[in-house]
């Protein structure tokens, strides 16, 4: 056996990472840690379906309904709190199994759920596995993946995201036409898919649940964790297993050492190091701004807009799905060109249609009813706005912030990164409807092309090009800065 374990003098660049790799394997590997990215798509998604059956049945007024719909954004914001701690001391494998179980739990509560406050309670539990998924599985994707492959095999988990809620509304949808259908003979599965049929719609999600419970028994623990654990023989046979070549894996092994050796102070204390505090500003801050350029405003309250428009409720639904193909569409071609493009061009220009799509959402509204526009053009506009977000923003964060930070302080860095982002998040879903009425759809619009443009800014001074470089590199140009 070819091991070693010498800590070099530098960091360098692996010699060995252009040799035959084991790309399906990691593909295997990231696609099950994806699965949490589903089931965070899934149950997002999925409420939108329950509200208007739920609030009859228990007799919610606009307040109860708000919280209904907001108490899993309250789990997420734990979920993320406490995520990073999770996966740094316990490991990343574990901590997915744990955001599992949540999902699970919650899931199967909801279909089975005696009142609204039992319904609540389990929401809440979905939403801290929402949490936990959005910032573990990122992370053991980053930490498993190859170096020229390792934004196109984290972007599976963005994309998975966009076809968990493409399956949510699809799941509503055939839900609810199979409920028009008639009675069951079973007096269970008549409450749960017909008088009762939103059970039938928050339940189905406990198959991907537990597949991805089962799944994760078939995936090894993150190599670069279990070096963080003192454990770099285990951490070998899976790099071995990556890269097919005994050196490579010695290699990659050694860089993974010399990087932890050099962070033996307590995580707080690393994360106050200069270099690395401006690495977990930025990630903040980008986090932060990507939520107040309009994308969750789009995908959530795009039904309404389109009514301001003057479209049905109909036709706007299928505006809305329309949205949602397009967004997971865009993703796939994200996925198949982020690490040829790289992580900084792709959100030049796509952030730079953004630009030119709200200005235009917003003339839209200024002036179409005058000029003679139909809402088609409006559709248009949105679309163009969906493509330049899911390849530019949508696809890259979750790529930068499981890059950014050293092996030991991933975990808390990313919960950081992370809450911010469901802070802002909740911030865009309190105010959008408030936006909306004080400042005009046109005002809304205008608001979200101007939140671009600092975060172009930051992209483009602030943060470094990551695409082709190993973890241990990219913390080197960090703490280099410093």
């Amino acid at each position: 056996m070819y091991i070693i374990f010498k800590h070099v003098g530098s960091i360098r660049p692996l010699k060995y990472m252009r040799m035959k790799t084991n790309k399906s394997y990691v593909i295997f590997l990231a696609m099950v840690a994806a699965l949490g990215g589903f089931l965070f798509g899934y149950d997002t998604a999925v409420i939108s379906g329950t509200i208007t059956q739920v609030s009859n049945q228990f007799g919610l007024d606009s307040i109860q309904q708000g919280w209904y719909v907001g108490c899993a954004l309250f789990g997420s914001i734990v979920g993320v709190s406490i995520a990073g701690l999770l996966s740094d001391h316990f490991g990343r494998k574990n901590t997915m199994f744990f955001s599992a179980i949540l999902f699970s739990v919650s899931a199967a509560g909801c279909a089975l759920a005696a009142g609204i406050s039992d319904l609540v309670a389990y929401r809440i539990i979905g939403g801290v596995g929402i949490g936990v998924a959005s910032i573990v599985s990122p992370i053991y994707i980053s930490e498993v993946a190859i170096a020229r492959y390792r934004g196109s095999l984290v972007s599976f988990y963005q994309l998975a995201i966009t076809i968990g809620f493409l399956g949510a509304y699809l799941v509503n949808y055939w839900l609810l036409n199979l409920s028009l259908q008639g009675e069951w003979n079973n007096p269970v599965l008549n409450k749960i898919f017909v008088t009762e049929v939103w059970r039938g719609m928050l339940g189905m999600e406990t198959f991907p649940a537990v597949m991805f419970f089962i799944m994760i028994f078939f995936i090894p623990e993150s190599p670069r964790w279990l070096i963080l654990k003192n454990k770099p023989e285990k951490s070998f046979r899976i790099f071995k297993r990556i890269y097919h070549d005994d050196k490579a894996a010695n290699e990659q092994v050694m860089q993974t050492q010399q990087a932890v050796s050099t962070e033996k102070k307590s995580q707080w204390r690393v994360l106050l190091e200069p270099g690395i505090l401006k690495a977990v500003w930025i990630g903040v801050a980008i986090a932060m701004l990507g939520q107040f350029m309009g994308v969750n405003a789009v995908l959530y309250y795009g039904p309404t807009i389109f009514q301001e428009s003057g479209l049905s409720s109909g036709d706007s639904l299928f505006y809305q799905v329309l949205v949602g193909l397009v967004n997971a569409g865009t993703t796939v071609i994200a996925l198949l060109i982020i690490d040829k493009v790289g992580r900084k061009q792709l959100v030049y220009w796509g952030v730079s249609g953004m630009i030119i799509s709200l200005i235009c959402i917003a003339i839209y509204f200024m002036y179409g009813k005058a000029l003679g526009l139909t809402p088609v053009v409006l559709l248009v506009f949105f679309l163009l706005y969906i493509f330049s977000c899911a390849i530019s923003i949508c696809a890259v964060i979750f790529v930068l912030l499981s890059e950014m930070y050293p092996t030991r302080v991933r975990g808390l860095a990313m919960s950081i990164a992370g809450f911010s982002l469901w802070v802002g998040t909740y911030l865009v879903g309190q105010l959008t409807p408030w936006l909306l009425e004080n400042l005009t759809p046109a005002g809304t619009f205008l608001l979200f092309a101007a939140m671009c443009l600092p975060y172009i800014w930051i992209i483009w001074k602030k943060v470094p090009e990551t695409t082709g470089k190993t973890l241990e590199e990219i913390e080197m140009i960090w703490t280099k800065k410093s």
